[in-house]
């Protein structure tokens, strides 16, 4: 499958599961993609480690030191699977992969070149050296009771959007 064939099938499947999807080719438009899904008051945790991070943190007046403490986590996240999508959050480096679970509305920056096609191609990508947590998440959290009454947010974010870089 080609890179643009697993970007159209990850768009269209993670959109399906009711994430917001956004496709942007550079940092600028990242940056007006971020004004548009984040309110400009929201008290927001943004790592500032990769180099997209850095760029975005300026946008948010209300910037949080704390996940815990924020309504939005704004991160890169370390890839996707088009065949289901799923963005795919790791503890490499440090990260804390329930910064993303935590806040009521997780905004995931995907880099194109880090979508994967199936499951399988991304646990052969990290076989040799997986990180210590492995978070997959498709859509915003949803659950249901006996009765079926559907419930959103109630054990991760309620609002997922993802952009894709």
């Amino acid at each position: 499958m080609s890179g643009a064939g697993r970007e159209r099938i990850f768009l269209r499947n993670a959109a399906a599961a009711a994430a917001g999807t956004h496709s942007v080719s550079d940092t600028g438009g990242l940056l007006a993609a971020l004004g548009r899904v984040v309110a400009v008051d929201s008290p927001v945790y943004c790592p500032g480690v990769t180099e997209l991070e850095k760029a975005a943190a300026p946008l948010f007046p209300v910037r949080v030191d704390d996940y815990a403490a924020a309504a939005v986590t704004v991160e890169e996240v370390f890839g996707a699977v088009a065949e289901t999508g799923t963005i795919v959050c790791a503890s490499a480096g440090g990260r804390a992969v329930q910064a993303g679970l935590l806040p009521a509305h997780h905004v995931a920056i995907v880099r194109r070149e880090r979508i994967f096609g199936t499951l399988d191609d991304l646990f052969a990508a990290i076989a040799f050296a997986p990180p210590t947590n492995v978070t997959l998440v498709t859509g915003p959290s949803r659950t249901a009771d006996i009765e079926l009454t559907l419930a959103i947010g109630v054990h991760g974010p309620e609002k997922l959007d993802i952009i894709l870089v």
